[in-house]
C-alpha cells in the first residue's frame, strides 16, 4: 500500500512538475499529460494518477463548458472574446466576428478610398466622415456575418472551418440570432440617420446585397463578384456622403476596382474550404478555375489596378498617388505569386494581407489629393 501511494505521489508531482511549461492562456489538461510524457521520454506506469489529477484540476474541458463559454464557436481558438467578456456575451461577439476584423478593413478601405477622393484639393478628408464610416463598417460587417450565419447554419456545421460557429454548434438559437440582427439593425440606422437623403437611399439598397449574398454560392459560381458588388458599395456611399450625388467618371471606375479587388481576396480565401465545398454541395470561383485560378485573379489584379487609376486621373490626383499604386501593384503582385492555394493556412495569410494592399491605396489617393 505504501509503495502504491508513494509511486501516486511521485506522478503528481512530475505533473506538476512538467505543467509550469504550459501557457496559462492555453489550459488544456490533456496538453499538459502530453507534456509530461515528453519531459520524461516516457510513458507513465500508473495513468490513474493523471485521471486523479484531472479530476482535481480546475481546467475545464469538457465539450459542453467550452461551448457554453463559446470557445468553441469559432475554431476552438480562445480569443480576448472568451477572456474578457461575460459568458453570456461570448456567442454573440463570436457570431459578429469582432474579434476579427479584418472583414471590417476590407469593407471600410473602398469608403475611405471614396471619402478622401472627395475631399477638396489640398485638403484633408473630413474626419467626421471618416470615423463615421469606420464605426459604420465595423457594424455592417457584424450584420453581414450575423446574416451570413442564420442562412448557413446547417452547410456551416458540414465544414470544419465554420463548425463552431455559435448557430451551427448551436450555442445560438436561430430565434436568437434573429434578435439580434434586429438589434444591429436598429444601430446601423442610427448611424444611416447620419447621412444626406442621397445617401440613405444609397445606405438601405446596399442592405439586399447584404442579405441575400450567402445564398449566392447555392446558384451561382460566382458568390466572389457578388461579394464584389456588396463590399465596394463605401466607393458610392462615401462620396455621396461628401458630396450628395455621384460623380459617375470617378466613382464607377473606383467601385469596379473594388469588385476585382475582392474577386483576388476572396477567391485565395475560398480555396480554404474547396474540399468542404465539394462534398456540401456549394459554389466558387475557387471550385470554378481550379488550376487556373492564378491565371484568374492575376487579370483581376490587374483590372483593379486599371480602374483605381482611371479613378485617380478622372479626380485629378497628384503624382504620389501613383507611386504608390505601383507600390500596390507589387503587393498584389506578391500575394498571386507566393500563394500556396493547397494550403488553407498559406490561403489565409494572403487573404489578411489585404488590408495593407487597401491601405497603401489609401496612402495613395490621401497624399495624392494634397498634392493636387
Amino acid at each position: 500500500m505504501s509503495f502504491l501511494l508513494r509511486r501516486s505521489i511521485t506522478g503528481t508531482t512530475r505533473f506538476l512538475s512538467a505543467s509550469r511549461y504550459v501557457s496559462t492562456t492555453s489550459p488544456n489538461t490533456y496538453y499538459i499529460s502530453h507534456c509530461l510524457l515528453l519531459s520524461k521520454n516516457q510513458i507513465p506506469t500508473f495513468p490513474s494518477n493523471l485521471t486523479f489529477m484531472r479530476e482535481i484540476s480546475t481546467f475545464s474541458s469538457s465539450k459542453d463548458e467550452k461551448q457554453q463559454d463559446g470557445e468553441l464557436s469559432m475554431g476552438g481558438k480562445v480569443s480576448w472574446v472568451d477572456v474578457y467578456l461575460p459568458r453570456q456575451v461570448r456567442p454573440y461577439a463570436h457570431l459578429a466576428r469582432i474579434d476579427k476584423q479584418i472583414g471590417t478593413w476590407l469593407l471600410a478601405w473602398p469608403t475611405m478610398w471614396s471619402i478622401t477622393l472627395a475631399a477638396a484639393p489640398g485638403n484633408l478628408p473630413d474626419y467626421k466622415m471618416i470615423g463615421l464610416f469606420g464605426l459604420g463598417s465595423l457594424l455592417v460587417r457584424s450584420i453581414a456575418c450575423t446574416i451570413n450565419d442564420i442562412l448557413d447554419r446547417d452547410i456551416d456545421a458540414k465544414v470544419d472551418r465554420t463548425k463552431r460557429r455559435p448557430l451551427a454548434s448551436g450555442v445560438l438559437k436561430p430565434s436568437q440570432g434573429v434578435l439580434f440582427l434586429g438589434f444591429q439593425l436598429f444601430l446601423g440606422l442610427g448611424i444611416l440617420l447620419q447621412l444626406n437623403n442621397y445617401s440613405r437611399v444609397l445606405g438601405v439598397l446596399s442592405m439586399f446585397l447584404v442579405f441575400t449574398y450567402p445564398l449566392m454560392k447555392r446558384f451561382t459560381y460566382w458568390p466572389q463578384a457578388y461579394l464584389g458588388l456588396s463590399f465596394s458599395w463605401g466607393a458610392l456611399l462615401g462620396w455621396s456622403a461628401v458630396k450628395g450625388s455621384l460623380d459617375p467618371a470617378i466613382v464607377l471606375p473606383l467601385y469596379a476596382s473594388g469588385i476585382f479587388w475582392t474577386l483576388v481576396y476572396d477567391t485565395i480565401y475560398a480555396h480554404q474550404d474547396k474540399e468542404d465545398d465539394l462534398k456540401v454541395g456549394v459554389k466558387s470561383t475557387a471550385l470554378l478555375f481550379g488550376d487556373s485560378t492564378k491565371e484568374w485573379i492575376s487579370g483581376f489584379g490587374i483590372a483593379c489596378i486599371g480602374g483605381l487609376a482611371l479613378s485617380g486621373f478622372n479626380a485629378d490626383l497628384g503624382w504620389p498617388f501613383y507611386a504608390f499604386l505601383a507600390a500596390g501593384s507589387g503587393h498584389l503582385a506578391w500575394q498571386i505569386r507566393t500563394v500556396n492555394l493547397s494550403c488553407p493556412a498559406d490561403c489565409s495569410r494572403n487573404f489578411v494581407s489585404n488590408k495593407w494592399f487597401g491601405a497603401i491605396v489609401f496612402s495613395g489617393v490621401l497624399l495624392g489629393r494634397l498634392w493636387s
